[in-house]
């Protein structure tokens, strides 16, 4: 693939809808297959780049209805790695019942999926971030998992424009601005960076960090 390439489609093989499910009991069997969740707040995009990513047009159903997403979807990518869409979170018009009910089934998630390998984060270039996305980087390094910052909708700014805005939402998360991805998903710039992101830490082998603790423990001042 040209390094200037804006497509993934000669990367993936195969990407399929597994299942929707909103407790832990019905996610699907993780089979030793690592995962990454996709979040964001709700018309930041999160199915156009699953569909961009995975080069389908129509894997993640596209809404004008911010919300609609009030599941969590998995998909098998590759036959490698699964992809979890999370539902969008701040839509104002959701019913508060609903919005309860989505915390409670992303907390779950968030703190039971033993396959998680990494958090994509996503988050509208025009935006600046609130606390939301702020603990989701806070929680995803403090569990050892990989965080993965993306800003969308790069196509809605000029190049000019888009480096300071991309240095506003760094520092607004507490990460520096080479670490966030922007990417675009109706021109397709940085979407092969963003699956590179993520076929990295499915290609490294997972450690929890309560794992690393216990190992660092475990030797005697004498062993240094």
């Amino acid at each position: 693939m040209s390094p200037k390439s804006r497509s993934t489609e000669s990367l993936v093989k195969s990407a399929t809808f597994i299942k929707s499910a909103v407790w832990p009991k019905a996610y699907p069997d993780p089979e030793n297959y690592p995962e990454i969740a996709v979040a964001g707040r709700s018309n930041v995009g999160k199915s156009s780049l699953i569909n961009k990513l995975t080069a389908r047009k129509q894997l993640a159903r596209v809404s004008n209805t911010p919300g609609r997403t009030q599941l969590l979807n998995f998909f098998m990518i590759n036959e490698q790695f699964t992809l979890c869409d999370l539902p969008g979170f701040g839509y104002a018009k959701v019913p508060l019942s609903v919005k309860k009910q989505w915390g409670q089934m992303m907390e779950l998630y968030l703190t039971q999926r033993e396959p998680l390998r990494a958090l994509l984060i996503l988050m509208d270039i025009r935006r600046t971030p609130g606390e939301w996305e702020r603990d989701l980087v806070t929680l995803g390094s403090a569990c050892g998992w990989g965080v993965i910052p993306v800003v969308t909708k790069a196509d809605k700014l000029s190049r000019s424009q888009q480096k300071p805005a991309i240095q506003k939402i760094a520092k607004s998360i507490g990460l520096n601005s080479k670490q966030v991805i922007p990417c675009s998903s109706l021109n397709g710039s940085g979407i092969v960076d963003v699956w590179k992101a993520m076929q990295a830490y499915v290609d490294t082998p997972f450690v929890p960090l309560g794992d690393l603790e216990a190992e660092a423990m475990s030797y005697d001042e004498g062993d240094f």
